[in-house]
């Protein structure tokens, strides 16, 4: 499936080489060859008609940020970004991120549990995100987000899951964890990400094992609130990965054309203020 007009790649990490050392505490580095670069990155939408693009800090860079920042500057407008950050991290830092295109920040509690929203100083960056109406990016899977909405809700935050949540297909979607991301749709000040398929998919491509969990997003969250990502370039993956099978899951999932131009530019262009 490829595009004719402006579209968004809403899930993507980069990587800069030799350029920024990876954080000495990274629970992993990835292969050469899922390392891919921001060049990489922006040749690949081109190849598939997709001009913008939604970058997620790279889990082995830590809290530095330098490399996002460097796709973001070096992409003439098409990329802005998620940053990672220490619960401590300093008001200028904060805007400055804001002011070179970040507009979130991402907590991963499959990699960290419940830490990041209970260590010293998460109230205090969680109601920082609140205030400069960024995205509380979160990482999680099967019933993680049941132990972790409370915390969320109180915050008040604007939220942003991935990868429709990680669920357990085999499960089904009345699983409490599923069963919670949908309330976050429904509340209406939550975004949802049809993004990753292959990392719950147990059939493998055209994972449709995972179609009864894409519609009941898509119904709870509307295609308002909804986006796509890649995922590119598809870091701990033990297999091969190309872009266009699991691009061309959304003509199966959102067969409307109208729905798929919300989903593809809409939406991610009216929340992540892209042009």
């Amino acid at each position: 499936m490829t595009t004719t007009s402006r579209a968004v790649d809403s899930h993507a990490h980069v990587f800069c080489g030799d350029t920024y050392p990876y954080s000495p505490d990274t629970p992993y580095k990835p292969h050469p060859s899922q390392a891919g670069t921001a060049a990489k990155f922006r040749a690949v939408l081109d190849a598939h008609g997709i001009t913008h693009g939604l970058l997620v800090g790279a889990g082995p860079y830590g809290a530095d940020n330098r490399c996002l920042l460097d796709a973001i500057a070096g992409s003439g407008g098409r990329f802005k970004g998620i940053a990672l950050v220490k619960a401590g991290v300093a008001e200028r830092e904060l805007a400055s991120l804001a002011d070179h295109g970040v507009v979130g920040i991402r907590i991963n509690l499959i990699g960290h549990g419940m830490t990041p929203l209970v260590e010293p100083g998460a109230d205090r960056l969680l109601a920082r995100v609140r205030e400069m109406n960024w995205f509380l990016q979160v990482h999680c899977q099967k019933d993680q987000l049941v132990e972790a909405a409370p915390i969320i809700r109180q915050a008040g935050v604007r939220v942003m899951l991935d990868h429709f949540g990680r669920p357990d297909v085999k499960r089904g979607v009345a699983q409490p964890g599923f069963q919670t991301l949908l309330e976050f749709g429904r509340s209406g000040n939550a975004v949802i990400k049809l993004s990753g398929p292959f990392r719950s998919s147990l059939e493998g491509y055209p994972y449709r094992d995972v179609d009864p969990f894409i519609a009941a997003a898509i119904k709870a969250f509307t295609p308002d609130n909804c986006v796509w990502g890649s995922d590119w370039p598809y870091v701990r993956m033990d297999e091969r990965m190309d872009y266009g099978p699991p691009f061309a899951c959304l003509a199966r999932w959102l067969p409307d054309a109208t729905d798929r131009q919300k989903v593809l530019w809409d939406t991610p262009a009216r929340l992540f203020g892209l042009k």
